[in-house]
């Protein structure tokens, strides 16, 4: 049986895992990361494409932001439609000069991976953690099998970045929280497409036919969604009707929605998800293992990167000053964030999806809402602080 000893035990090399070994390593704390899959699988796994600045100024801190500088996209606003009604958020003028930045969270993972092995740490591929013992002791283990062999990871402390179906969420005990969840009643069929963006900006739409979203990876890559029925399948959705349909959804007077080869096509269920407790023990939990956001709001890899965040500050205290004060309230401090980034992901998902008759009483008060942007200086500004992230000062 493989032994390994070392000081935080993580597991998954998502970007909350990769992210916390890195951060660790820079205050001299030691960790090996498992990770469930293959690395060719992690590296290309299409997720989230928008970095908070709050992340874009950790990684850059970490000196693990040379090609996110050099290919990133940073954004300074977005586009808010409505019944083909177009307005915009500028993002810097309203929250003093914070603002966005498009880069895939693949493009991230395959970063922090290259970086981290190419310091000679250990990170082990294709390795199941199956379970964890002993975590309300001081002698925390990971029980874990890779390359046909079984293994434990002996450590102070583990961090379960293992996302919604790891071991880490079902481990924690169920005495030690409540769970949160909603599922809202349509999905989102998401491209990419071989084709220059139509808009240097992302546009979110409402439209009598459902919500759109226009986004972008690269100059040459462009991002789309539409909403479509949770019963969808791929299947019923022929590139030119996609195409018919984001055109006439993101439409607006005097703008062409460019239009390419569609290379890939998914539907993703629209759901929210969190406990109220994210650690027992010596356990803690990070990233998707603790809460799910709609993806609207662009919150799920930033949440992930705060709870690093909140985790590295109670590690080096605990190995400088030997407390865990500030693990103890790792908890508290990082729901605050995620209860702001809870509602705002719900705010964005209810003004932009159709979910009632188009003129119902929803629908005018969606678009009271979205009115009142444009009236607003100060609702406009609430929209562009909680999109770009707010400082993490503002809840400490």
């Amino acid at each position: 049986m493989k032994k390994i000893k070392t000081q935080v035990g993580i597991i998954g090399a998502g970007p909350a895992g990769l992210t916390l070994a890195h951060w660790l390593k820079k205050r001299g704390i030691a960790s090996v990361i498992l990770e469930n899959r293959s690395r060719e699988y992690v590296e290309s796994r299409v997720r989230a494409g928008l970095l908070e600045q709050n992340t874009v100024d950790i990684y850059k801190h970490l000196g693990l932001a040379d090609r996110l500088v050099k290919e990133g996209q940073e954004h300074h606003g977005v586009y808010l439609s409505f019944d083909g009604n177009r307005i915009r958020v500028p993002f810097g003028e309203l929250t003093n000069g914070r603002n966005i930045t498009i880069y895939g969270q693949q493009e991230v993972v395959k970063d922090l991976t290259d970086a981290w092995l190419a310091g000679g740490e250990q990170l082990y591929f294709e390795a199941s953690a199956t379970k964890i013992e002993d975590f309300d002791t001081p002698n925390p283990k990971i029980h874990f099998e890779h390359a046909g062999e079984a293994g434990i990871i002996e450590c102070d402390f583990v961090a379960a970045c293992d996302g919604f179906h790891g071991v880490g969420r079902k481990t924690l005990p169920k005495n030690v929280f409540n769970e949160f969840s909603i599922t809202y009643p349509f999905s989102w069929l998401g491209i990419l497409a071989h084709v220059a963006p139509s808009s240097e900006e992302l546009i979110y739409a409402y439209h009598e036919n459902g919500f759109a979203l226009h986004s972008l990876r690269s100059e040459k890559v462009s991002r789309l969604y539409i909403q479509v029925e949770n019963d969808d399948r791929v299947e019923n959705w022929s590139d030119d009707r996609i195409w018919e349909e984001l055109s006439i959804r993101l439409g607006t007077e005097g703008w062409t929605l460019n239009s390419g080869p569609i290379f890939e096509k998914s539907i993703t269920p629209m759901r929210s998800f969190f406990t109220d407790n994210m650690q027992s023990g010596r356990l803690f939990l990070a990233g998707d293992a603790a809460h799910i956001v709609p993806p609207t709001g662009g919150k799920g890899l930033n949440l992930a990167v705060a709870d690093v965040k909140h985790l590295v500050d109670g590690f080096v205290e605990f190995y400088k000053n030997n407390s865990l004060k500030q693990l103890d309230n790792y908890s508290t401090i990082a729901l605050k964030r995620i209860w702001r980034a809870q509602d705002f992901s719900n705010f964005m998902t209810t003004l932009f999806h159709k979910q009632d008759a188009h003129g119902s009483f929803q629908y005018h008060l969606q678009k009271a809402k979205f009115d009142y942007i444009t009236l607003s200086k100060a609702y406009a500004a609430t929209i562009a602080e909680n999109y770009v992230g707010l400082p993490f000062e503002v809840f400490e």
